[in-house]
């Protein structure tokens, strides 16, 4: 078959969702070349810094990459700010949907809340809640968020900084969104992998 025959859902026959289920497989295998796509969109979002958003989250997770941290962590700094074109008023849970089934629990963490930890850098300026990343103390992750936006986050907005290239990340994107998604193995609820490792 081509197409279902069903215009209700509940009218789908066995065959046809078992014919839906196969295309949405075939459709998920694209998933990590869609959002290296989207990523390059980040150059006509927010403006006014001095490097694009997609310049951004580029030199995110090429600060990333050179402090020695794993994958994950290197493809959530370079996503953690998918969302800005569409969902400007909550990014950060935009962008720790698209990783949940693919990362550890704790970098999906990480990138849903780092919004709120940014505020801690210029909340006093916009009459907003500078220490609205308080509210998480008690999580096991709230380290690992302090240190992200400290390290690879806040200060990724330098021009003048030797950024890789998006292709050098693409590799690292594949083999994330490659992975069963919400496979235990990966997701690891309660475990903590540091930030850093040897340099590079």
């Amino acid at each position: 078959m081509d197409k279902v025959s069903f215009t209700r859902m509940k009218d789908g026959t066995r065959e046809e969702y078992e014919f839906l289920t196969a295309h949405e497989i075939d459709h998920t295998k694209g998933t990590a070349d869609r959002l290296l796509t989207a990523l390059t969109d980040l150059d006509e979002s927010l403006s006014g810094y001095q490097i694009t958003r997609l310049g951004h989250s580029v030199q995110a997770a090429t600060r990333a990459w050179r402090d020695g941290a794993d994958t994950d962590w290197v493809v959530a700094a370079l996503l953690h700010d998918i969302g800005d074109i569409f969902a400007p008023y909550n990014h950060d849970e935009y962008a720790a949907t698209i990783l949940k089934p693919f990362v550890r629990e704790q970098v999906t963490w990480v990138v849903e809340k780092h919004g709120d930890f940014q505020m801690l850098y210029y909340g006093h300026h916009v009459g907003g809640d500078q220490h609205k990343r308080d509210r998480h103390k008690g999580s096991p992750y709230w380290d690992d968020c302090a240190e992200f936006c400290e390290r690879w986050d806040q200060s990724s907005f330098d021009p003048g900084y030797d950024t890789l290239p998006i292709s050098f990340f693409a590799p690292m994107v594949r083999e994330v969104f490659d992975r069963k998604p919400y496979d235990p193995a990966v997701i690891r609820p309660g475990e903590r992998a540091p930030l850093t490792g040897s340099p590079r």
